[in-house]
């Protein structure tokens, strides 16, 4: 969980990506901001954006109404750690390759219930996905992902995995949106429950969670 001097990392990060003009922020602004909701990405890096706009931002990723919301979360979730002077990794976020991200997305959003964070390129060549606290970056390459024997030399080679709560649930839905499944809901020797799906181009995608 990260701690309150880090989310305000996070939104000075935005600001200045913003003041740089750093055209994939927009997307990220106008899909958690509402009054940048109708503006074109040109549009919404012209804008005035200030400091209170990137907290905002920053707590509506965080899954939190407001700053003042988040940071009350944050503090009541984390027990204050002496100081290292060391960086901290507050998240982790798989790149997958696909050959088209129109169809991707729509896989993942139609089927595995993400959303989309951002998509940039005319055409979109460069993608976010999330649901919940995972994220997952879609990048388009020319050609198929892997090539003709790659899953028959590996086949359980994965690309993510995603950690849940419970694994159980998540596998329900997903088997009544008709998700194809590399491999079923099981119990792995140390404990966990796991399943994995299989997206368009090939890429397995592991979901990881406890409960029997």
């Amino acid at each position: 969980m990260p701690n309150s001097e880090n989310l305000r990392k996070q939104a000075k990060l935005y600001l200045r990506w913003h003041h740089e003009r750093y055209y994939p922020v927009a997307e990220q602004i106008r899909s958690a901001l509402a009054k940048f909701r109708d503006l074109t990405d040109a549009d919404v890096l012209k804008a005035e954006f200030r400091l209170s706009d990137a907290q905002e931002l920053v707590a509506r990723k965080h899954g939190f109404e407001n700053w003042a919301a988040l940071i009350k979360g944050i503090d009541t979730m984390t027990v204050p750690a002496a100081s290292t002077g060391n960086s901290l990794i507050m998240a982790a976020e798989p790149q997958l390759f696909v050959s088209d991200i129109e169809m991707a997305c729509r896989f993942y959003v139609q089927k595995l219930g993400f959303k989309i964070a951002f998509s940039y390129g005319e055409p979109p060549f460069y993608a976010q996905v999330f649901r919940d606290g995972g994220r997952l970056n879609l990048r388009k390459v020319g050609g198929p992902v892997f090539d003709n024997g790659f899953r028959e030399r590996e086949r359980d080679a994965l690309s993510a995995t995603l950690t849940l709560d419970d694994a159980k649930p998540l596998f329900l839905e997903y088997q009544s949106a008709g998700v194809t499944f590399h491999q079923s809901l099981k119990t792995e020797p140390w404990g966990a429950r796991t399943f994995i799906v299989r997206d368009p181009d090939g890429n397995l995608i592991a979901f990881a969670g406890g409960k029997a």
